[in-house]
Parts: structure tokens; sequence; C-alpha cells
């Protein structure tokens, strides 16, 4: 019989025991199997999942209604001893390089390498075999012709080897962190909860 789960966007969870061997893993399945590391992290997971499989286009960033995907991404030097931050500009707050899906992406962890090009210059591989390692879904507050809004954030843990990184797009600085001096930047809890998994 034919799956009717499977919206134009084929990112739900494909028909049980339809499955060929070999086929790509949906990204709804990457959410489902990351083990969460607090009930903040469980409860961003479930609405991310409630998001992929029901929105028409959950890459849009102009669904507003509740909001839509990102991709953003933690950054650690190979040791994985410190990582990357960015000051943003507009939201005055030292946070993860990532955004928005650009028209017609729909690689998540391609978009988050993308953005942190972008905002820091650096090219980015993964840091593991599966780098998808953190859910968050955050408020975005209003601002001139944007409501506010949720960002359901897929969050990666990629690896630089380049110690120097510039002040790119949408950004007022860069800075690499341990994770004793996370403390006085004021860092909101999904940010803490990323480095206390990613940093040694």
């Amino acid at each position: 019989p034919l799956c009717l789960r499977e919206p134009p966007h084929d990112l739900s969870f494909p028909c049980p025991r339809r499955r060929l061997r070999g086929s790509p893993v949906s990204l709804a399945e990457r959410v489902a199997a990351l083990s969460p590391a607090d009930a903040a992290e469980a409860e961003s997971q479930a609405r991310i999942l409630a998001l992929i499989e029901g929105a028409p286009d959950p890459f849009s960033r102009h669904d507003y209604a509740p909001g839509h995907l990102t991709a953003s991404a933690l950054v650690v030097d190979p040791e994985r001893t410190r990582a990357l931050l960015i000051f943003h500009a507009k939201l005055q707050l030292w946070l993860q390089p990532g955004g928005h899906f650009e028209p017609g992406e729909r690689d998540p962890l391609s978009a988050a390498q993308r953005e942190v090009q972008e905002e820091t210059g650096l090219d980015a591989r993964p840091a593991e075999a599966e780098p998808l390692f953190d859910l968050d879904v955050h408020p975005i507050p209003a601002r001139p012709g944007q409501p506010a809004h949720e960002h359901f954030d897929l969050r990666f843990l990629l690896v630089s080897d380049a110690p120097h990184a510039i002040v790119g797009d949408g950004v007022e600085a860069v800075r690499w962190i341990s994770a004793a001096e996370a403390g006085p930047l004021g860092l909101d809890p999904g940010l803490q909860r990323m480095l206390r998994k990613a940093l040694r």
C-alpha cells in the first residue's frame, strides 16, 4: 500500500516496514534518534518533530505560526577544549553561529556549515559521525516587518583547525571560549547545555 504520511517536503517518518536497505535516513528519524539531555531538550524534540510532520514547508523563514526550522553549529577546536561564539548584532547576545535556510536549501548540516562560514569565515567539518547533537526551540522577538515567532533549531557539532575567525555577516565579535570562561557571558540555557555536551 502507498504511504500517505509523507508530505511534499519528504521529511516525516517513512512508512513502517517499507524502508529499503541502504535508503537514506529522514530528518525526522535523525531528530527522533537523538537522546535529550534534559526536559527542555525533550520538549524541543517533540515540537520539532511535530513541525516537520505538520508544516507545509518547515524550512520557510516566512512561516511565523508558530515558526520555522533553523540550523546552527557549535564549532569546537580539535581537542574540544574551546568553542567559538559570536556576538549577534541584532539580538545583542553571545550565541553559536547559525540562522535561516536559504530558499530551496534542505540539508540542515550544509546550512549550518554555510552559516559558520558566513559569520566567522571558518570552514568547519562534522566532529562526529552523526553531527546533529542538540535541539532547541526558542522565541524570537518581533521586529519591523516580522512578528514574534519561534526558531526550531537543529544544532550540529562541528570542528575547525583554524585558530582565527573573522567578524562576518550580522556579527559584532567572535570569541573562542573554554567551559570556565562561559559563566560571565550570560549564555542562554540551551547554549550552556551544548557546551556541557561538547567540551572536555
